[in-house]
């Protein structure tokens, strides 16, 4: 992913309006951010944990969608894959719901998807980030391949946001 700036970020949202997307908090260390390791960026908002944010390229051009996170299950002890890069996880998976773009947005219409609560994909899929014991599946696809298949995932779900 190519380093993008704040603003190329706040002008980049598809869900929201353009007061939210100037509100709305961005991470601070973008000049850090290790982006030649990222298919996208997410974070969640340090002043609300049940709000996050995922901007990623598509088309050559970024997009980002607000999303509204739920947290693990108390006590919750159940594996969970993530439905975006597939990493199994022990309450590290949460239900993300992002309101659909334009109208069907403003009518309260959503999409939904469970996905890494810390939102690390590309992370996991490259072997950056463990996610513990059993978390990644043996799989013979090569490493280009599980990064295809993630970027498309995410793409789909992107989609059906816009859609």
């Amino acid at each position: 992913m190519k380093p993008l700036t704040e603003q190329e970020i706040r002008a980049a949202f598809v869900n929201c309006t353009k007061g939210e997307a100037k509100r709305l908090s961005v991470p601070r260390e973008l000049a850090e951010t290790p982006w030649d390791d990222l298919d996208h960026l997410g974070w969640r908002d340090p002043q609300a944990p049940d709000r996050a944010y995922l901007v990623t390229e598509l088309d050559g051009r970024p997009r980002a969608v607000r999303l509204r996170a739920g947290g693990p299950a108390f006590g919750q002890t159940r594996r969970s894959m993530c439905s975006i890069c597939l990493t199994t996880h022990t309450g590290g998976v949460s239900l993300m719901v992002a309101p659909r773009a334009g109208k069907a947005g403003q009518q309260g219409n959503s999409v939904g998807i469970y996905m890494c609560s810390d939102l690390c994909c590309s992370l996991y899929v490259r072997g950056k980030k463990d996610a513990g014991l059993g978390a990644r599946l043996h799989e013979s696809l090569t490493l280009e391949e599980k990064i295809e298949r993630t970027v498309v995932n995410l793409a789909a779900f992107i989609a059906k946001v816009t859609a």
